[in-house]
């Protein structure tokens, strides 16, 4: 079996199991995703949701945010930790925004990765969320699944999107690194994974590993 056999496989199980992909960030605007994004860095979704709450509340515009107190940020974001390095990004990219391409959400992944803060996992969550283009998500999830599974080898982020780009159907991407953060929320865990009830034991690598042991 190829890599991109096995990379449809695993697509068309999450699927099954996952009818509903969704981004665990909540958001109602673009730029709401982007600062999502940037506040997700070492910081858990859920933390994440509870302080974008008040944020997004307070600063409903890209124009609010670029104009906005960094003080009042920082206080606001703490529980996300690193907040004063997420308050100058956050500002900052909303000013470049304005500044540099007319408040309009860039379509490109290098577009996006010269704004303050975003790098390139947020860069690709805005071109499938937003823009409805392909997109690798590579985040904790993504990387140790597909190197669990075996479509991936590396652990760096840029390298494991080189590597599922060519393997994963480009329609389909955006969507099965979504199902991939709530599989491996629910299944293939950092600690304690539940092979027991994995529907993907038989296409994993891993899996396979323990079993000869």
């Amino acid at each position: 079996m190829t890599k991109k056999e096995k990379a449809v496989i695993v697509c068309d199980r999450l699927e099954e199991r996952y009818p509903d992909a969704r981004c665990s960030l909540v958001y109602t605007k673009p730029h709401e995703l982007m600062i999502a994004g940037r506040l997700s860095a070492q910081c858990t979704d859920a933390r994440v949701n509870i302080v974008t709450k008040e944020l997004f509340a307070k600063y409903q515009s890209i124009e609010d945010f670029a104009n906005a107190d960094i003080k009042d940020i920082e206080r606001i974001i703490m529980p996300c930790g690193l907040y004063k390095t997420k308050a100058q990004s956050i500002v900052g990219m909303c000013q470049k925004l304005l500044e540099d391409f007319g408040g309009e959400i860039p379509k490109t992944i290098e577009e996006l990765t010269t704004l303050p803060g975003i790098g390139r996992k947020t860069a690709n969550l805005i071109m499938g969320d937003v823009h409805g283009l392909p997109a690798i998500v590579t985040d904790t999830h993504c990387i140790r699944i597909c190197g669990r599974i075996g479509l991936s080898k590396s652990k760096e982020p840029a390298k494991v999107e080189q590597e599922l780009r060519p393997i994963i159907p480009k329609e389909r991407s955006s969507d099965f690194c979504h199902r991939l953060v709530m599989f491996g929320r629910d299944v293939c865990k950092a600690r304690g994974e539940k092979c027991a009830e994995c529907e993907l034991c038989d296409v994993c690598t891993y899996f396979r590993s323990k079993q000869k042991v």
